[in-house]
This record gives C-alpha cells, structure tokens and sequence, in this order.
C-alpha cells in the first residue's frame, strides 16, 4: 500500500471443481429466489481486464484457462444451488491453484517465476466478471448474485480455508500465526505491478516454520484493494473467528522503497487515495458501534526484537510516526514519536490508506475481543524492476527482490513468533 500522509503518497485444482460439481445423492429442498435482475456491468477493476498486459500474465502464468472453465461450469448450473457449488469450488481451486504454484507443488505453466503473483490476480478478475455478466437460465436476483460474488472472492482469497491445529500456548502443539497480504493496485499506474505481500501470503500458506519457543504455522489470506470491501466488514469477518485461537498475526502490505516498517500505531482515518476501482474515500474508518471508536490503535508486535534481527538485506525500521490534529486545534501535524492525547487521527505510522486502515481494523478488533495478543503491522519494501525495464512483465532484478521480500517477511514472522513475551 502506498504510505499516504495527507493524501499525498510516499511510495509508491480441477479435482476440487469436479467435487464441487457433483450432484448430491438426495434433492436439497428449494432455495427461494429473488425476481431475475438483469447482470451489473463490469467494473473498473475488472475493465482493465482487456489490457495487453493482463492477459500476457494470464497466459505466462499459465491461467489463461481458469476463466473459460469457469464459464463452462456455470452455463452448465442448472439451478442456484448448483451455481453455489460450482463458484465455491472454482474460488477455492483457484486459491490452491496459486499455493501450490508458489510452493513448488506441480508442474510450472507458463514461464513466469513461481513467486509471482499477478496471475491470481488477473485469473480471480476474469472469473468475477464472468459471474456478474453470466445470465443463467434460472431466475437470479440481484442479492443471489451478490451472494455469489462474495462466496467467489472469499474462496480463492484463502479467507474461508484457513485452518489451524487444535489448542493454543506453549506446550500443545504448533503455534499458530495468520498473516494477510493485498492484491497489487495503482495499476493505472503501472499495469505491470505485483504485491510482494500477496505473494509472501501465497509463499507461505499452511506452511511451518522453526521458530525459537518451537514450530509454527502459518495460515494466510489476500484482501481486496477496495474502500467498500473494508466498510463491508470483510477484514473483521475474516478474522474474528480466528484471532482468538491464534498465537500471533500480522497484516502486510507493500509500503516505502527500499525498506521495511513495523508500523507502531494505526489511524481512524480514511485519506481519499483511490482504491481499484478508482473510488476515494475521505472520512473516519467505518466501523461498528462508532460511538467507541478509538482514534489510535497500537501494534503489539515485539518490535525491538524485530528490528534487532538479521532477518535480511533491507534495512527494518520500528516507525513511530503519524499525522494527527493536535486536541483543540484545525490542521494537521506530524508526530515522530507518536499521537499526543485527544488528538484526530489523521495518518498511522502505515499512512492513511488500506494498508493503515486493515492494521486498525485488525487490533481494534484485538481489543475488543479483549485479547492478549501479538500483532501488527509490516510494511515491505516497494517491489521494483531492474534498471530500464519499463515494459517487460519481469526480469532477474524484479524476481530477486520478489524472493528477498518473500523470505525476509518469514524471517520477521519467524522473530516475532519466537520472541519473549
């Protein structure tokens, strides 16, 4: 996510489908549906689908074939239910998809690098606009499509397959840690961008790591790049069954170049940057029972020991600035060390875009949850190409950097895990 501090940026398996589509041995009783509702046009983000690019990525990353799949699967759903089946299991293939192709599991389509990761970008794109255009020979009404639409992007986000071993504490078992990245953005930018923190999700989820107090796994997911998602509730949805059992967390997301943050304190404050369907936002974060919303909330991950470690070549920084209006006073004004008390929030140590606004919905939900816990925030460098490319898809330097990212995140992960309490 891009820094931003006044509204001015600093930085830039097919196996489960055909699960899925089997008949169930008993007729289910009949769902009520709404009137049939012409489809909703496609949207910003999914426009950008016609671009040269995107489809390059597709077709070297060998998704090229997940969409037209889809499609066929859903001309063949006879009924809602049916319809159900075919978008959950499609969704979570595609999520399993781009794991194992992270983790070197299967064959390598295409000759983009395995740590990439556009083509689940682009492929999930593809498949939410075949579902908002698709017209079924069934009556769908508007609030079933958007039914569809939701259970479509949790699946092949991660966010309804996260699982975790039993118990919780030292001495029963695993640890358990839930990391979240992003989809790329600023794409009218540079329709070429990937996000090294949705790619660390891919890298390591339900992997296990060796951490100093013993092993630990990490379960991960992939947020949207969308204002309305995040008024919607889908970070508090995704996490509230799950922080409770888990030793630790961390949201990611690409911050400032060249190296990383552990951004100390989030803000209250959305600052109008646009989002992927190029809509602004310039308000308080919207949440739940408003009237005890706090400006600030805190990271609790162990900073000192984080930045204290050689956890690899960039530079980690334990950042404590943010941007607040003074108590009594009208204009805004930076803090190095922190917010002062009765202050307005307006920009965390992460800025004030959806970077900031997930790491405060994330540990406002902590808290009140009334949970002792680790977790924060870790803004990774800006992922960049070697020197001169300007329109190649990737190169040896934009690869590196990837890898750097990706495994300098574990190593933070692995630290923070293993810290003292």
């Amino acid at each position: 996510m891009p820094v931003r501090v006044r509204a001015v940026s600093t930085a830039v398996g097919a196996a489960l489908v055909s699960l899925a589509l089997a008949v169930p041995a008993q007729a289910a009783p009949p769902v009520a549906v709404s009137p049939a509702a012409a489809p909703a046009p496609a949207t910003v983000e999914e426009a950008r689908l016609d671009r040269a690019v995107p489809q390059e990525i597709l077709r070297r990353g060998g998704f090229d074939t997940v969409a037209p799949a889809f499609a066929r699967s859903l001309a063949r759903a006879g009924s809602y239910r049916q319809a159900e089946k075919a978008v959950a299991g499609h969704g979570a293939a595609l999520w399993q998809r781009a794991v194992d192709r992270a983790q070197g599991r299967g064959p390598l389509a295409g000759d983009l690098s395995r740590d990439d990761d556009r083509p689940l970008y682009w492929a999930r794109l593809a498949m939410i606009r075949e579902l908002r255009l698709w017209q079924p020979s069934f009556g769908l009404g508007g609030a079933e499509r958007a039914g569809l639409l939701d259970r479509l992007e949790r699946s092949s986000r991660g966010q309804d397959s996260l699982r975790f071993p039993n118990g919780r504490g030292k001495g029963k078992g695993l640890k358990r840690i839930l990391m979240t990245g992003f989809d790329p953005f600023t794409l009218d930018r540079s329709i070429r961008i990937s996000n090294p923190s949705g790619a660390t999700a891919l890298a390591l989820d339900g992997t296990v790591i060796r951490t100093a107090d013993g092993p630990a796994r990490v379960e991960a997911a992939v947020f949207p790049v969308r204002w309305a998602d995040f008024a919607d509730g889908t970070v508090e949805r995704t996490l509230r069954p799950y922080l409770p059992k888990v030793d630790l967390f961390t949201t990611v997301s690409q911050g400032r170049p060249g190296r990383f943050d552990i951004e100390r304190t989030n803000g209250a404050w959305r600052g109008g940057f646009g989002d992927n369907d190029n809509v602004s936002r310039l308000e308080t974060v919207p949440v739940n029972d408003p009237a005890n919303q706090p400006q600030w909330t805190s990271s609790t991950l162990p900073a000192a020991a984080i930045t204290a470690a050689p956890t690899g070549r960039f530079p980690v920084y334990d950042n404590t600035s943010v941007t607040e209006i003074p108590a009594g006073g009208t204009a805004p004004v930076d803090r190095p060390g922190g917010p002062t008390p009765g202050s307005t929030a307006r920009a965390g140590g992460g800025g004030n875009y959806l970077s900031n606004e997930i790491a405060y919905r994330a540990t406002l939900l902590r808290d009140r949850l009334g949970l002792d816990l680790p977790g924060g925030h870790v803004h990774t460098p800006v992922l960049a190409f070697g020197a001169g490319n300007t329109t190649e898809l990737t190169d040896p330097v934009f690869v590196r950097n990837r890898l750097d990212i990706i495994a300098q995140v574990k190593e933070i992960i692995r630290v923070a895990a293993g810290a003292e309490g």
